[in-house]
């Protein structure tokens, strides 16, 4: 009988735990291992003992033989109580656009950098796109909920322009146009000050962090370097982007640290 690679083990791992509603979090506190280790796991990048491939089996509702079987299938998990189904109704992970918290978001980045020669409209893409998927790769949690899809010239939040005039009719923000190195460029500064009382001390950690890595950079390094990012890779033209992509990045895109023993620092 033929057998599964790791790789295989733990794509199959991977999509189960999703089926059942499970944050690599809430998987990994059950298995009494690291997230990291999980997510390791889930990559096919680490062995898994038979005592762990046990109780990933029994957490997951599922018989080993059906998880490595060659005929393996979603269809073979079962839900035997309704707190499972509960589980996997809450944690299927659809962003929910934060309008209000959105709008904040991008009157905070502003204010921060928007008098920065080099903030245009595209690198403020990039700041907002990886402040939101940093934000859920850290805490599971979506910071603005904007959908971002794979487009030419990087990821792009949806709905962006129609929040964009709200704003513009709303006197929160002024755009312009400009040159910066000879290239046209539309800018953006804000007419008004963000609700800081609508974010929340580990969101304004994140963006601070977002903005000192990434707002001296120019609009081609930043789309290119997005264009390198898992999130990014894996996706289709024109599809939209799974934040739960952000937990297979790897150095330097991933915003978690980690030390020899695959601990989060």
């Amino acid at each position: 009988m033929k057998t599964i690679t790791q790789k295989e083990l733990g794509s199959r791992i991977s999509e189960l735990r999703k089926t059942k509603g499970y944050s690599q979090d809430e998987l990994a506190k059950m298995l009494k291992i690291s997230r990291p280790s999980l997510t390791q796991i889930e990559l096919g990048n680490r062995n898994v003992s038979v005592i762990e491939l046990k109780k990933i089996a029994d957490n997951l509702s599922i018989s080993i033989d059906k998880l490595l079987s060659q005929e393996f299938t979603t269809e073979d998990i079962s839900f035997s109580t309704s707190n499972d189904l509960e589980c996997q109704e809450v944690r299927v992970s659809t962003p929910k656009l934060k309008i209000d918290k959105f709008k904040d978001i991008l009157l905070y980045i502003l204010e921060k950098c928007a008098g920065k020669p080099n903030i245009g409209e595209t690198l403020l893409y990039k700041l907002l796109y990886f402040s939101d998927f940093n934000y859920y790769e850290i805490y599971e949690e979506h910071l603005t909920g904007a959908v971002y899809r794979k487009l030419p010239f990087g990821p792009v939040p949806q709905k962006l322009d129609s929040i964009i005039k709200q704003m513009i009719a709303s006197k929160m923000i002024m755009r312009f146009k400009t040159e910066y190195h000879g290239y046209p460029q539309t800018r953006y500064i804000p007419l008004v000050k963000p609700n800081l009382k609508s974010l929340k001390a580990s969101e304004k950690d994140i963006l601070d962090k977002v903005i000192e890595q990434y707002s001296d950079w120019s609009a081609s390094a930043i789309s290119e370097y997005s264009h390198k990012d898992m999130p990014w890779l894996a996706s289709k033209e024109g599809e939209v982007i799974d934040y739960e992509l952000a937990f297979y990045r790897e150095h330097p895109y991933s915003a978690r640290n980690y030390n020899e023993d695959n601990d989060v620092l």
